[in-house]
């Protein structure tokens, strides 16, 4: 008889530790002494967290819900950090406009046409996001507030492994803490080569403050950041090229995901160019030219540097904290998070890859469970990834390189977009969702999804990983219809058929469903 899986229990329910109160109280903002000399003495916290991204504010919530005093730093003029003001919503926003522009011309809706003028810049075509970001501030001000995390602006250094000097305006103010969260994110390599100039050379940070949309666009850096800007500027109109000197396409994805986006940005009309460096980036007038090593030389109006990112950890002093940055500015951690220091942790885009806004904020609840020992029940081996791309990109669980890599015996399945009424209802004809599984135990080891919905649609893959599922649930479930979850049944029989694996309850013979379109 199957054992009843129970449902882990997450810290951030917990009651406060025993013998203290949690405070629900207006959030404390604290002024920084103008005339601190060095000699005055710290206020002491339980936690201090810098930064207040995905991270941070999670780590630090975590924290006060187990009952203990925590101070946030925040070096910008507001909580959320980049992902609120200036990376995941204004660029999301961004895609969301490409979107609607690309829908309508690609689907031909008779009677619509939809343009733009000439001078129209990136800021009107995002301006509605000044609302977004202003009620996802509010969203975390108010989370802090709520749980009586005390906030401080201004920019952190260490001076001792316990104490934190945080400075503004020529002010300085001590604290001090028995432990210690550093999650101050990430900030776009700037190569002194590179003549960035915020007009028609960008890195992504100031890229959305273009004032025209660009009809030529060079993108160098092929990684997560360049690829979702080409294909947004591509849906656009523009025509874009981007390089990287790497070979392959986003090395850590399924390679059958990448060869399906490759094909989308050609078809898209990006100018895909792997294995390509660059030489040599120069003004010219009103253009920009690319030299490239090979010699050759590409022209155009607008170009976009994203050739990696560094730690923002460079203003940090961790030397007073008995740390050392490694390349790039990463901080290493253990499974927990925890630096070599051993009351000191490092979360978010300061430890390096996902780098992503829903990775960091687990890590953020991880972090502060585990440096006041309680110890988070959390599937890390079952984070998901979501790519922006268009289309967009999703992954939970092994790839089948890396099956084929440790000898797992497993099979797969596949469902086309196209062979689903909702693909056929939205446009999607291109989209796809592959199922891997374990030959012997059915098990489910891994989704990957490139289509409409993919960032949602994955997590049903990931809620059956989490409770050690077969891919046989898919068979035996009902999805609504029209969805695209419907794509988990016909990639689950495409593999046990194709695999020879049908069992009682299982239909034998092909799939049920067709593998062209239907007229």
């Amino acid at each position: 008889m199957r054992r009843a899986l129970s449902v882990p229990r997450r810290i951030a329910e917990l009651e406060p530790a025993a013998g203290r109160r949690r405070r629900v109280c207006p959030l404390r903002f604290l002024d920084i002494t103008p005339n601190y000399n060095g000699t005055a003495m710290a206020d002491s916290f339980d936690l201090i967290v810098i930064g207040t991204g995905p991270a941070g504010q999670k780590a630090a919530v975590q924290a006060a819900k187990l009952g203990r005093r925590v101070l946030a730093v925040e070096k910008g003029g507001q909580v959320g950090g980049a992902c609120v003001h200036s990376g995941t919503i204004p660029s999301k926003a961004l895609r969301q406009v490409a979107l609607i522009l690309s829908g309508v011309r690609s689907r031909r809706l008779q009677g619509v046409r939809l343009s733009w003028h000439d001078s129209l810049g990136l800021g009107d075509l995002v301006s509605y996001t000044s609302e977004i970001v202003s009620t996802e501030t509010a969203i975390v001000t108010d989370q802090l507030r709520r749980n009586g995390v005390e906030l401080v602006y201004g920019t952190a250094r260490f001076d001792a492994p316990e104490t934190v000097i945080v400075s503004r305006d020529g002010a300085e103010q001590p604290y001090s803490a028995d432990r210690i969260i550093i999650a101050t994110g990430a900030a776009p390599v700037r190569p002194p080569e590179v003549p960035f100039d915020g007009e028609r050379i960008h890195d992504y940070e100031s890229l959305l403050s273009l004032r025209r949309i660009p009809k030529r666009l060079v993108v160098v850096g092929a990684g997560v950041i360049g690829t979702e800007y080409a294909c947004m500027f591509a849906a656009l109109g523009c025509e874009v090229e981007l390089l990287d000197r790497r070979r392959e396409l986003l090395n850590f994805l399924d390679r059958e995901i990448a060869e399906a986006l490759a094909y989308h940005l050609w078809s898209s009309g990006v100018k895909l160019r792997l294995g390509e460096d660059v030489g040599r980036i120069e003004k010219q007038g009103e253009e920009v030219r690319v030299t490239l090593i090979s010699a050759e030389e590409i022209l155009c109006d607008t170009l976009l540097h994203c050739q990696g990112r560094v730690a923002a950890t460079a203003s940090l002093a961790l030397e007073k904290a008995g740390l050392q940055a490694g390349p790039g500015g990463l901080i290493q951690v253990d499974a927990n998070y925890r630096t070599a220091v051993p009351h000191i942790y490092a979360v978010g885009d300061v430890i390096g890859f996902p780098s992503l806004a829903s990775t960091s904020m687990e890590q953020g609840r991880i972090a502060a469970g585990h440096a006041f020992g309680v110890q988070a029940e959390s599937f890390p081996h079952l984070l998901p990834f979501g790519l922006y791309t268009i289309p967009e990109i999703s992954m939970v669980g092994r790839s089948e390189t890396e099956l084929t890599r440790d000898g797992v015996p497993y099979a797969s399945g596949r469902a086309h977009y196209r062979e689903i009424a909702r693909g056929q209802l939205v446009g999607d004809s291109e989209g796809l969702l592959k199922l891997l599984f374990h030959r012997e135990n059915r098990k489910l080891l891994g989704v990957h999804a490139i289509g409409e919905g993919a960032t949602e649609l994955i997590h049903i893959g990931q809620a059956v990983m989490a409770f050690g599922g077969e891919v046989d649930y898919f068979v035996a479930n009902v999805f609504n219809y029209p969805t695209f979850a419907e794509c988990y049944r016909v990639a689950a029989l495409d593999g046990i058929n194709r695999s020879g694996l049908a069992r009682r309850g299982v239909p034998e013979g092909p799939s049920p469903v067709p593998s062209e379109p239907p007229s």
